[in-house]
């Protein structure tokens, strides 16, 4: 008898698509990835590649590396500046070397002593002079030594004190900011070798390695994409009639071939534009083919992989 209703029933909803049970709506979509993708800031030929698709890598770990000959001697020649910068400030903060002190002292010691003596001759010329044992040529001649003798002394104060002392304040600020300027040329310089080994900036599967060691890759294109833990979420569509009924944070069952029962997914996000608009003007018989895209995060102990379809529905 139970098998004559099933049939009767059967053959009634066959003729009448409307009569019995509704079944329960079912939002068809697939999963995606929130990937990471990990791209050089420079150009430049791969010569290393250190992972392969599948991999576990962790945050830090060497991805891969780029020729790097040229940063190499862009940092020497920065460190070279650097050193010359330095060395003239220190040069100007400083005065003159100890030992090119030492010679002006000796010098002026000595031009000391010529003083002397030529003071002492003069004073026995101007004796002589006096008894007209020595003529006044001799002493003219006997004063401008000593006045030289003088000005020899003055002139050697006048460079020791200068030795000295330190450059003048405009010189020591320009070879300071200079040196500054020096240095930061060389971690800019640094920064641009440390560039070229790239490392993986979270943890993940790598999910893609677009290229392969030789080939040239270009500043800001992915290299190597990485799928870190708890980044795969539902993607599925709600007509525009049952739109309204749908809010983030609606918990969702997740259904699809081979999957495990009791999978569920949270909604995170209901986009208010609608997809796959028509090119005509609404009208009430037409907005039934507007849909609305939904995003719904998955439970981080599920098993599905990007691109899989889904079925979702909502919960009791």
């Amino acid at each position: 008898m139970n098998e004559i209703f099933a049939w009767v029933f059967g053959v009634i909803a066959a003729v009448f698509p409307g009569f019995g049970v509704a079944p329960e709506p079912a939002y068809n979509g697939y999963v995606e990835a929130d990937y990471v993708y990990v791209a050089p800031a420079g150009s430049g030929r791969i010569e290393t590649l250190d992972v392969r698709e599948g991999d576990v890598v962790i945050a830090g770990q060497l991805l891969f590396a780029l020729e790097a000959d040229q940063q190499q001697a862009t940092v020497r020649a920065a460190d070279a500046r650097r050193a010359v910068a330095e060395a003239s400030w220190l040069n100007l903060t400083t005065g003159s070397r100890a030992e090119e002190i030492d010679v002006i002292r000796a010098s002026l010691a000595q031009a000391m002593v010529e003083f002397e003596l030529a003071q002492s001759t003069l004073d026995r010329t101007q004796k002589l002079n006096l008894t007209g044992n020595a003529s006044q040529a001799k002493v003219d001649a006997d004063k401008a030594t000593l006045a030289r003798a003088d000005a020899q002394i003055a002139q050697l104060k006048a460079q020791l004190a200068v030795a000295e002392l330190p450059a003048r304040s405009e010189q020591v600020v320009a070879a300071e900011a200079n040196l500054h300027a020096a240095r930061a040329d060389a971690d800019r310089a640094r920064l641009g070798l440390a560039d070229r080994r790239v490392v993986a900036p979270t943890q993940g599967i790598v999910e893609r390695v677009y290229f392969r060691a030789g080939e040239v890759a270009a500043t800001g294109l992915p290299v190597v994409a990485i799928l870190p833990p708890g980044q795969l979420k539902a993607r599925f569509y709600v007509p525009e009639t049952t739109r309204a009924q749908f809010q983030v944070g609606d918990i969702m069952r997740l259904e699809c071939d081979g999957c495990i029962p009791g999978l569920t997914a949270v909604i995170s996000r209901m986009t208010s534009d609608p997809q796959y608009t028509p090119p005509i003007i609404y009208s009430r018989d037409e907005r039934s083919r507007l849909v609305f895209m939904a995003e719904a995060v998955l439970d981080e102990n599920s098993t599905l992989l990007p691109g899989q379809p889904i079925t979702l529905r909502v919960t009791p």
